[in-house]
């Protein structure tokens, strides 16, 4: 057991079984021994590989479909580039580059990282260094904005609950002889699900996010007093259904109880959740990552790029853009939303 595993095992014997959101709370975020404060998760020397790190094209087709929005709502000056989540810093270096030639881009846009993890945020500075940081979404300029989170809600800890009759029984994080182990509440009335139980049946598995709704509401709000637009992209569906929770490490899954601390936690998105909190600006339907990528000229860029390109290069290009794209790899398993404000262009690639 890990020494973070240890400690959640002595606070457990003297408090009692703790929420599984309590425990992936720990698990990411902890000061001491948290994943996000203590590793550097992201690439082939970490535990997974983001869109980013895969290929520049992701970072490309993003950046210039924010310009693209900016453009369009008038070219705001100054406006807040933000990202949630920055990773390693890649994604938002790809922006940067792309929208280069954007003319007044980079004049107006002021840069922040949402990133509350210390270590990770040396590795961005080294990456992008006129960025400014904030811990939350809340801590954001009251401006214009263009933000991105790419696998960012997905880390966000999530409330498990198993439907029995009209209640819950949640999913806790107790003892057993031989360590950690997981069980379930005695079942009681939840009133942030009772939307829920016209779409579930008895059995059935819902996640909820607590952060997810304040978290939303901050963009949301930025957007609708100001202007702007988000992109959302993470692994999910339009409702929670299931036992979605994993844990990841060394890019390989392993139990979510084995080794806290030390492995990735996340759960899928509840994009029906995002729309809803992000009321009263403009969602988009959910559109698969591939969807969007390919609107936006993902293959046109890919072809260019393949003209300076031979042998080994060119195959690991390839396998890129179809590793972004491709149905049976990312390119559904990823899905997009996109928010702006009531009246403006929708986002390129995205249909209201």
């Amino acid at each position: 057991m890990t020494a973070l595993g240890e400690r959640l095992k002595r606070q457990i014997a003297a408090s009692g079984p703790m929420t599984l959101a309590d425990f992936m709370a720990a698990c990411l975020f902890d000061p001491t021994d948290g994943y996000y404060t203590t590793k550097t998760p992201f690439g082939a020397a970490g535990d997974f590989i983001t869109a980013p790190e895969i290929s520049q094209m992701f970072g490309e087709m993003i950046g210039l479909a924010l310009a693209q929005a900016w453009l369009d709502q008038g070219a705001p000056n100054p406006v807040t580039l933000a990202e949630a989540g920055p990773g390693n810093g890649t994604l938002m270096a790809d922006i940067l580059r792309a929208t280069g030639g954007v003319p007044g881009f980079h004049d107006a846009i002021q840069i922040h990282l949402v990133e509350a993890s210390p270590r990770l945020r040396e590795v961005q500075k080294d990456t992008i260094a006129q960025a400014q940081f904030v811990d939350t979404v809340d801590d954001l300029p009251d401006a214009p904005l263009l933000l991105v989170a790419n696998e960012f809600f997905d880390a966000l800890p999530v409330r498990q609950f198993t439907r029995d009759g009209a209640g819950w029984a949640e999913t806790m994080v107790g003892m057993a002889e031989d360590g950690l182990t997981l069980g379930r509440a005695v079942p009681v009335p939840q009133n942030f699900l009772m939307d829920r139980l016209d779409d579930t049946k008895p059995g059935d598995v819902v996640e909820y996010c607590p952060a997810l709704h304040g978290t939303i509401g901050a963009i949301a709000a930025r957007i609708a007093a100001h202007g702007g637009a988000a992109l959302i992209i993470d692994y999910g569906d339009w409702v929670s259904l299931g036992d979605t929770v994993q844990a990841m490490r060394q890019h390989g899954a392993t139990g979510i109880l084995e080794t806290p601390g030390q492995a990735d936690l996340t759960a899928h998105v509840d994009f029906a959740a995002i729309a809803k909190a992000a009321a009263p600006v403009v969602h988009s339907r959910l559109t698969p990552q591939g969807v969007l990528l390919e609107r936006l000229g993902i293959t046109a860029r890919a072809q260019a790029l393949a003209k300076g390109l031979s042998g080994a290069d060119l195959d690991q290009h390839i396998a890129a853009h179809r590793r972004l794209t491709h149905p049976a790899e990312m390119g559904d398993l990823f899905k997009v939303m996109g928010l702006w404000p009531d009246g403006a262009a929708p986002i390129p690639g995205l249909n209201a």
